[in-house]
């Protein structure tokens, strides 16, 4: 156990400060991040059937265009590789440079790209598309620094009885994200559809897409700039987290000075007792033979569990619209004109929204510091697996007519899981159970081993889950969704057996979980003890 006289002043004081004015501002401004980072990688998903019409429809077919396998791949997909790419390079620079400097460069490079999204130039299809996926993947590129540097500056920045729940405030923005994706495209789908109604494409197919179409999916991914711009000015504002200041730049004098006009409190520099427990604890490196030996499992764990997590809950997020088609709960596209579908297909989207996501990120932060992060995350996987199987083996049930409530039911109930449980835990734990001078980083790798997951399950999800007998055009025979939702309930079984690799963190300091305020060879123990017992340490 560490003992409290090796503690700085300043670090017992931002562990023991009462929930004050300053984590709020802090929950906001890392929050709207978040906020944004979710609308950006979603709305996407709500637009991709509306850009197959206006670019790849052949008056000639039965039915309208959609878009092809190579090009829903890169659509789909393109701003994952940015954001796993930027999790890594962020997550090293925030250690390297302080979370405050590199927070504004993420933020700006989100605004640009997401206006530039909306104004991929030319005409031709090839170009509108290659324009389109290459400001994507440096949008992704600015959202991933977000993930490791919104979580280290929150973690950092709040006192240890509340601090999942503050995490897990900033990380639950992503739920009102993706409504907001939801219910931008569902008011400016219905604007365009009635200052512009067309009939359904089997009834007229070339008046069914209205010209002023290309402006409503330009509109929607433009409008991602708008929560970021906002905060510029507040993430300018932070000071640099004390812990930071304190253990990596090893500045006593900056940080109790800039933690006393936050708290509010007289704090002693203490330049002495912080030389002693940087010199103690501030040796090994990342790819160190103590690194592996004290966290080595810990990163294994968030590494393995945020991957496997992801496959699955991506999947179902960009593909809700497929799955939607083919439990028949949205009619066949030939059916309705362009606008109409795009409105369909957010309405359902939101419906899920507003019923499962939203409120399982709540339910983690109302209970993340009274049962654990360990025991969310274990119900988490549990549930989303049997929540898999209930939608995978009666399938076919599902899919008759008269039951795709039910079906829609038990898939929120999958989303509800996934936010109270690993979707949440997996963003917390990484930053609170490493070295401050190694955090960022290693939260930036968890991360990106969760986007890797992603690229998967965007990827995979899209070939896999098609009809084996009945492909879409362009498309291989895939092995169904009934079966693609099996191997997502074995990736979630996976991470429930995974979990024990994870520490928990409840109630402990940063520096009691990362061993930098204890001897040596209390670190020895407290680390391999967390990494045989995590539901007990």
């Amino acid at each position: 156990m560490a003992r409290q006289e090796q503690h700085l002043q300043v670090l017992s004081a931002l562990d023991a400060a009462k929930t004050q004015w300053y984590h709020f501002t802090a929950i906001v401004v890392a929050g709207m991040g978040f906020f944004t980072d979710a609308y950006d990688l979603f709305c996407i998903s709500l637009v991709t059937k509306l850009l197959g019409r206006i670019y790849y429809t052949d008056l000639t077919k039965e039915n309208p265009g959609s878009l092809p396998p190579n090009v829903a791949a890169a659509v789909n997909g393109v701003a994952f590789c940015g954001t796993l790419a930027g999790q890594l390079f962020f997550g090293w620079l925030g250690d390297k440079l302080g979370r405050k400097s590199v927070y504004g460069m993420t933020l700006l490079m989100m605004v640009i790209c997401s206006v530039a999204s909306g104004l991929s130039f030319s005409s031709t299809p090839t170009s509108v598309m290659a324009t389109l996926c290459f400001f994507r993947f440096w949008l992704g590129f600015g959202i991933g620094g977000d993930y490791p540097l919104s979580a280290t500056i929150m973690s950092e920045y709040a006192n240890k009885k509340t601090r999942g729940a503050f995490i897990a405030a900033v990380f639950a923005m992503q739920g009102f994200g993706i409504l907001a994706g939801g219910i931008v495209t569902l008011i400016i789908s219905s604007a365009f559809r009635a200052g512009y109604p067309a009939p359904a494409y089997q009834d007229d197919r070339a008046a069914s897409t209205v010209r002023q179409a290309d402006y409503v999916w330009r509109i929607i991914l433009m409008l991602g700039a708008a929560p970021a711009l906002l905060t510029y000015y507040w993430r300018m504002k932070m000071p640099e987290t004390a812990r930071y200041t304190a253990l990596v730049a090893k500045n006593a004098k900056q940080a109790a000075s800039d933690m006393s006009r936050v708290l509010q409190v007289e704090i002693q520099e203490e330049p002495e007792k912080l030389e002693e427990m940087v010199s103690r604890n501030n040796t090994f490196g990342l790819f160190s033979r103590q690194f592996a030996r004290r966290h080595g499992l810990h990163l294994v764990g968030t590494a393995t569990t945020w991957f496997l997590l992801d496959i699955a809950f991506y999947s179902q997020n960009l593909f809700q619209k497929d799955i939607f088609t083919s439990i028949n709960w949205i009619p066949k596209a030939k059916t309705m004109s362009a606008l109409e579908e795009v409105f369909r297909i957010s309405r359902a989207q939101t419906l899920i929204a507003l019923c499962g996501t939203v409120p399982g990120y709540w339910f983690t932060v109302a209970l993340i510091d009274v049962v654990g992060r360990f025991a969310i995350q274990l119900l988490g996987f549990f549930m989303m697996t049997v929540f898999m199987l209930g939608l995978a083996v009666p399938y076919h049930h599902w899919t008759t007519k008269g039951n795709h409530i039910g079906f829609v039911v038990m898939y929120a109930f999958t989303f509800f899981f996934a936010n109270f449980g690993p979707n949440s835990t997996t963003f917390i734990v990484p930053a609170e159970i490493f070295p401050a001078r190694l955090r960022s980083t290693c939260h930036g790798i968890s991360a990106a081993a969760g986007k890797a997951g992603a690229i998967v399950g965007s990827f995979g999800f899209l070939y896999a889950a098609q009809d084996p007998h009945k492909p879409d055009a362009g498309y291989k025979p895939g092995i169904g969704v009934r079966n693609s939702l099996f191997v997502l309930a074995g990736c979630n079984l996976l991470g429930f057996i995974c979990t024990f690799l994870v520490p928990e963190s409840k109630g402990k300091s940063l520096e009691e979980m990362s061993g930098e305020a204890e001897e040596d060879d209390e670190v020895e123990m407290a680390a391999g003890g967390s990494a045989v017992r995590p539901q007990t340490a």
